[in-house]
């Protein structure tokens, strides 16, 4: 897999809560390697999956091996750019388009999606208050890894009045299967 080289020389091994001087989309952080994990071992042939936040898209290369039709998005373009080489690089079709969280018809459009997927996107609030306003528009089951961060309780405090949560724990990372829980909301 390619990755900036930036990136690639700083490990996600250290505490949760640290600033790379690196890009963010450009670190291979454990939550997406996780939820990869993850979906290697789910039936995803034919469903229509979408990736918040992709960064590398580790997960969203998992989901398209996997037999699923994948939308990666994230917010910079040079991100979406790799995603879109590996997934050439592995023999894999994976569709990106660039997703700004403040203004995110564009993708609310191409709903509904069968699965949301997103890895390590709960690190600010204000982009934790931006995912709860769009995703009941995406999709009626989403999948989110986070290794803790304390943006992450602001999230889910509020999710679990309208979505049922599953969490596994995998070392250090918490992957939380979301089921909404009414169609009309």
């Amino acid at each position: 897999m390619f990755q900036p080289i930036d990136g690639a020389e700083i490990p996600d091994d250290g505490p949760v809560e640290w600033a790379p001087l690196a890009p963010y989309w450009s670190i291979l952080w454990r939550s997406g390697v996780a939820l990869a994990r993850e979906l290697s071992s789910r039936p995803l042939a034919g469903l229509r999956v979408v990736e918040l936040g992709c960064g590398l898209g580790v997960p969203s290369l998992a989901a398209a091996r996997g037999g699923a039709a994948v939308l990666a998005t994230d917010s910079d373009a040079e991100a979406l750019d790799l995603v879109e080489r590996n997934a050439r690089e592995n023999g894999l079709e994976v569709e990106t388009v660039p997703v700004d969280w403040a203004d995110p018809d564009e993708l609310i459009e191409r709903a509904p999606f069968d699965l949301v997927i997103a890895a390590d996107v709960l690190y600010e609030r204000p982009s934790v208050a931006q995912l709860l306003e769009f995703l009941p528009s995406l999709a009626r089951e989403a999948l989110i890894a986070d290794p803790g961060r304390p943006a992450a309780e602001a999230f889910f405090e509020p999710v679990a009045r309208r979505w049922s949560v599953e969490t596994s724990v995998h070392d250090v990372i918490r992957i939380h299967r979301l089921r909404r829980l009414h169609s009309n909301t």
